[in-house]
């Protein structure tokens, strides 16, 4: 498989879930390689009953890309049912995005420095720095 192919894809925000997740039945669709992990990963309900998907025994790494953001990210391959992929709190945390919900619209203004839109941030701001300090 050409590792560069791209494959889009929609995602839901969870801020319940713990971590990020991709829907096994996509990742077969689409021919992906997946990783499998050295020990299970439990995986249980808001009620704390087991997951009927069950446990997690593989992942996926990937590059990202939502406009100018791009990321690579190792994501849990399970059983999603409607959705396809889900980004959790885990996510959540680490990106900050500023989420209008009425529009439907993510922007990703607090990335961290990992992501490329992270990075180009950081970036701008030290330009403007060095520019402010010269101006001194």
């Amino acid at each position: 498989m050409d590792t560069s192919e791209l494959h889009s894809i929609k995602a839901l925000l969870d801020c319940r879930a713990t971590g990020s997740f991709i829907d096994r039945d996509f990742v077969c669709s689409k021919g992906m390689n997946t990783q499998t992990l050295s020990c299970n990963i439990l995986v249980f309900n808001v009620d704390g009953s087991p997951n009927e998907a069950g446990q997690i025994f593989e992942v996926i790494n990937v590059v990202l890309c939502y406009k100018t953001h791009s990321e690579r990210i190792l994501l849990a391959v399970s059983r999603l049912g409607k959705q396809s992929l889900i980004l959790g709190y885990d996510w959540l945390k680490d990106h900050n995005p500023r989420i209008d919900w009425e529009k439907e619209k993510v922007k990703m203004t607090y990335c961290p420095l990992w992501c490329e839109g992270g990075y180009t941030m950081w970036k701008k701001q030290i330009c403007q720095k060095r520019t402010e300090l010269r101006a001194l």
